[in-house]
């Protein structure tokens, strides 16, 4: 274990720049996500993407405890922006 207080070693700054450039992806597609919504090209195109080339019709079921179930991939797409859990999955 490191020293608190001592930098991070190459592979640890490796991992870490790593999750923080995912997170600023997942980011700004939820920006994109709610300024144009979900009917935009650009907005399905990175669902189609995020889901093999298909948008899932509905309903969607999650790993969520207590909330399992949404209307449409759009609606569980805006919770995860709202809650910023990005990488729940379906």
């Amino acid at each position: 274990a490191q020293q608190p207080g001592t930098p991070l070693s190459d592979q640890e700054y490796h991992q870490f720049f790593k999750f923080l450039r995912i997170t600023i992806q997942a980011t700004t597609a939820c920006h994109l996500r709610e300024l144009y919504g979900c009917k935009n090209s650009l907005v399905q195109r990175l669902d189609e993407y995020e889901n093999h080339g298909v948008i899932p019709p509905g309903p969607i079921c999650s790993e969520l405890p207590g909330n399992p179930f949404f209307r449409n991939f759009c609606t569980f797409s805006l919770y995860r922006c709202l809650t910023k859990k990005y990488f729940l999955k379906v």
